[in-house]
């Protein structure tokens, strides 16, 4: 997963305002007790990130893997 493919995964889950806020703010405990945009900064791998933030908000198995891959033709949000 890109850090493009996290954001978009982060838009089409939670919603632009609301996925601003989980990132910015959720203290992950799986992530070293980092938010998810501490964990990225800090390297850790866009997918991790996304699993451990799907995880402490209970989103479902089946919306957590092939997210935020565009549709053909859709241009990534920046």
């Amino acid at each position: 997963m890109k850090r493009s493919e996290f954001a978009l995964a982060v838009e089409q889950e939670f919603g632009p305002g609301y996925g601003d806020v989980v990132v910015n703010d959720l203290v992950l405990v799986e992530l070293g007790n980092r938010t998810a945009r501490e964990a990225l900064a800090a390297g850790l791998a866009p997918r991790d990130v996304w699993f451990a933030l799907c995880a402490a908000t209970d989103v479902p198995e089946e919306r957590r893997h092939g997210v935020g891959r565009p549709e053909p033709g859709e241009r990534p949000s920046r």
